[in-house]
């Protein structure tokens, strides 16, 4: 992780659960940056942050890592509870898939994995006038103009 966030320079970063010790290590590692996280099911503290809502650069988001929302069978429930709550994007993790589609308006967003894999990804999202834009980054084929 600290890799992508090297090479990716962000205004933040937003981490989707599992292995909350990794979070907390990128804060410290990187401590102007701000770090957004929720807490997956690899995580056993706080289960009161396993969702949130955050607004940035005019977009709300809904963030979790996905498990309680069975997004290993399907994105129905997800994009529901993100609907619900005025988001135009849903951010998630747990099925390691990296993923990156507008469903009906909707973005949903799974970075993949930036952990120990033969290639590891993120998620790059840009905001700015024209709304999201998002592209997912293998950390391997990184290039200086991505």
């Amino acid at each position: 992780m600290a890799e992508a966030v090297r090479l990716a320079q962000p205004d933040y970063v937003i981490h989707l659960g599992d292995i909350a010790p990794d979070a907390a290590a990128l804060s410290k590692k990187f401590p102007l940056l701000p770090l957004i996280s929720v807490n997956g099911n690899c995580d056993f503290t706080d289960y009161s942050r396993e969702t949130r809502i955050v607004e940035l650069g005019g977009i709300r988001f809904f963030l979790t890592h996905g498990h309680r929302y069975g997004v290993k069978q399907d994105l129905l429930r997800l994009s529901l509870a993100a609907r619900e709550a005025g988001a135009q994007a849903a951010l998630f993790g747990h099925t390691h898939q990296a993923l990156a589609e507008q469903r009906d308006g909707l973005w949903l967003i799974n970075p993949g994995t930036c952990g120990p894999t033969v290639r590891p990804t993120c998620a790059v999202l840009n905001l700015d006038r024209s709304g999201l834009r998002c592209r997912i980054q293998s950390i391997c084929d990184w290039s200086e103009e991505p």
